[in-house]
């Protein structure tokens, strides 16, 4: 199979039309979620293009998508040039993440280090994304209009719990995993994302000050500043 002949094969590709067939096509909206790997492609070097899939029930819930991802959700990629030179079709961040990694060689070691980048990985999409997501809901979005505070007050503490752990966790470290990797790819966004909730001062944020100065560390990066915009909000 050519690297163009999979487009008969994703029907994705019939709602969202390549321009460059022979690249991953990235289909995704830049959430906390979907810069994950719009962030790692650019750090990778990885040649791509971006389609714009907005959270829509138009677009996540529609058969062109649901065929690529049952799941409806963003990120998604197909990847031309997969395993054994054939297309992949991948949804789920974190696998994504490891399968970008594997296919450039970057940001995820060997050896030991492979599976402390993974644990930490394991913990932004078992913990920090869910958490964090059900804080914005119940702080910026239609949770916020509900009187009974318990949920409110059930997701601030755990958010804060859960920054504790990243906070002992950067104790003598830059990155959370040792070198910069995946696992912070996979964070650093969804920390951010606090700030976009308005749940900053709800969960005591400027006392964690080593995880204030890794989210700064993180979002200087070039590679950072431009994923973080693909593709753009605006169509």
């Amino acid at each position: 199979m050519t690297n163009s002949n999979w487009i008969n094969e994703f029907p994705i590709a019939q709602r969202w039309a390549p321009t460059r067939p022979e690249v991953i096509q990235l289909y995704s909206f830049p959430t906390s979620n979907g810069v994950k790997i719009s962030i790692a492609l650019e750090e990778m070097g990885l040649d791509y293009e971006a389609h714009r899939v907005t959270l829509s029930d138009a677009d996540v819930k529609s058969d062109a998508f649901l065929s690529l991802n049952p799941n409806n959700k963003i990120p998604a990629i197909i990847d031309p040039d997969g395993p054994e030179s054939a297309p992949i079709g991948l949804f789920e961040s974190g696998a994504i993440l490891i399968y970008l990694a594997e296919k450039s060689g970057m940001l995820l070691p060997e050896g030991a280090g492979r599976y402390e980048a993974i644990k930490w990985l394991m913990f932004q999409m078992g913990g920090v994304g869910p958490m964090f997501g059900q804080l914005g809901f119940f702080f910026k979005f239609a949770g916020a209009d509900i009187e009974d505070p318990r949920p409110r007050e059930r997701y601030v503490n755990e958010a804060a719990r859960l920054l504790n752990v990243i906070e002992t966790q950067l104790d003598g470290r830059e990155w959370i995993a040792g070198d910069y990797s995946i696992a912070d790819i996979a964070l650093a966004p969804w920390i951010g994302a606090l700030e976009f909730y308005g749940a900053q001062d709800a969960v005591g944020w400027e006392k964690f000050e080593r995880t204030k100065a890794y989210l700064d560390r993180f979002m200087a990066r070039p590679a950072v500043q431009r994923g973080r915009n693909i593709p753009p909000r605006e169509g």
